[in-house]
């Protein structure tokens, strides 16, 4: 089988150039654009080697749902489309210009209210990398911690050390969770945003997080993560299977989503652990992330977790894509299958949890029924190859199994929360 090729990614920026005038994409390469409005953004899209038969078509395509999600009134959508069509640059411009003003920044503080924490394990580099981008901030937290979650050596501690505004803290209990916790029992600020250390924040991170929570209806938060990198096939089989990007417009979850969900309340779907957020005193209502979940015990899902207590007590979660960060996917095939491992085996463990806080919502039917019943199908499918999305198949059903067989065996082990 022929080596996959990688996506070249494009960020393009819709507001200093017509739509019409954007080079056709290339025959032969692939392509990943993101289309932004200054720091506002507006959709991805991909090109595979075939090229497009009308790209600036495409765009609208992708661009257009973001822009009614910001025209509240849906009056000016129409006009965007006709000025698109007719090639009126200036009044295009200006009609979208009209929508996002309300979002685009005047003033920024110096420094907001708010503590970040990086939980990290041996991963000096990619910590680096991650901090440089937090002390790069337009508009600083004032705190940055970083949880250096069981080390084997010095190396995070020497790292953080660079930086003057980081604060260091060693914890040598090994669990995600574990760390998360400490973190936010240190945070002097009344907002807690964490996010990973192979993650790089936006210029405005800090400040989107600030800005999300001057809503006072809205205890945590959670925002868009862009790919960094899509060049292996590792990488591709993550974005386009399990990628943390869950789209370009706003959604306010509450307990709605919990009660009134036609199907089960599928909270994972919320956002995602390398960039969220949360009020400090709605962690400390529901008592904290629930550390049973760590990875390296029942293998992740923690943030999930936390999100469905923090529904269930009839709070409300902001996912805001203009708090937004990059992430780097793991770029190996070998990382990949242990990394799935982890994330079904922390689904299936937190998926009963869930279930034995209310069984009447229906997770244990979809445990044993609906998510059987996916991968049979998916079995099928991949038969007899199992290439590309197919490969890590029977590493995500053993984690499945194994965290099923984790949850029975500490079902009744009380969690640490600190």
């Amino acid at each position: 089988m022929p080596e996959i090729a990688p996506y070249r990614i494009y960020h393009v920026q819709l507001d200093e150039r017509d739509i019409s005038s954007i080079a056709q994409p290339e025959v032969g390469n692939r392509y990943y654009f993101v289309f932004w409005w200054v720091k506002i953004p507006l959709g991805h899209l991909y090109i595979e080697e075939g090229g497009s038969a009308n790209f600036a078509k495409e765009i609208m395509g992708v661009i257009i749902p973001t822009l009614r999600n910001y025209d509240r009134n849906n009056q000016q959508i129409n006009d965007i489309i006709k000025a698109h069509e007719t090639k009126d640059i200036f009044e295009f411009s200006k009609l979208i210009e009209k929508i996002l003003s309300p979002y685009l920044l005047m003033e920024i503080p110096d420094k907001v209210d708010i503590s970040v924490i990086v939980c990290t394990r041996n991963r000096s580099e990619s910590l680096k990398n991650c901090l440089n981008s937090l002390n790069e901030q337009i508009c600083m937290a004032r705190e940055i911690i970083v949880v250096d979650n069981a080390p084997l050596d010095d190396s995070t501690r020497l790292v953080a050390e660079l930086y003057e505004t980081v604060s260091y803290c060693k914890e040598p209990r090994p669990g995600l969770d574990i760390a998360r916790n400490t973190g936010a029992r240190l945070a002097k600020f009344p907002i807690v945003a964490y996010t990973d250390d192979d993650v790089r924040v936006d210029l405005l991170w800090s400040y989107r997080i600030w800005e999300t929570f001057l809503q006072e209806n809205i205890d945590a938060m959670t925002g868009l993560v862009i790919a960094s990198s899509l060049e292996t096939e590792s990488q591709q089989i993550f974005e386009k299977n399990w990628g943390f990007n869950k789209g370009y417009q706003d959604i306010f979850f509450n307990n709605d989503f919990i009660r009134k969900s036609l199907t089960i309340p599928k909270v994972w779907e919320i956002g995602a652990g390398a960039n969220m957020a949360f009020r400090k005193r709605a962690i400390e209502k529901v008592n904290y992330f629930d550390d049973r979940l760590d990875v390296g015990a029942a293998g992740c899902s923690g943030d999930s977790e936390i999100w469905y207590r923090i529904l269930t007590e009839k709070m409300s979660i902001h996912y805001n894509p203009r708090a937004f960060v990059y992430h780097e996917h793991r770029r190996g095939l070998k990382q990949l299958h242990k990394q799935l491992f982890g994330y079904m085996r922390g689904h299936s463990a937190s998926v009963l949890i869930q279930h034995y806080q209310d069984k009447k919502i229906g997770y244990k039917h979809y445990l044993y029924y609906e998510i059987p019943r996916y991968y049979f199908f998916l079995i099928l499918i991949g038969f007899p190859n199992y290439k590309l999305r197919y490969q890590t198949i029977w590493s995500e059903i053993r984690g499945l199994i194994s965290g099923i067989r984790f949850y029975n065996r500490n079902k009744k082990k009380p969690p640490l929360f600190l």
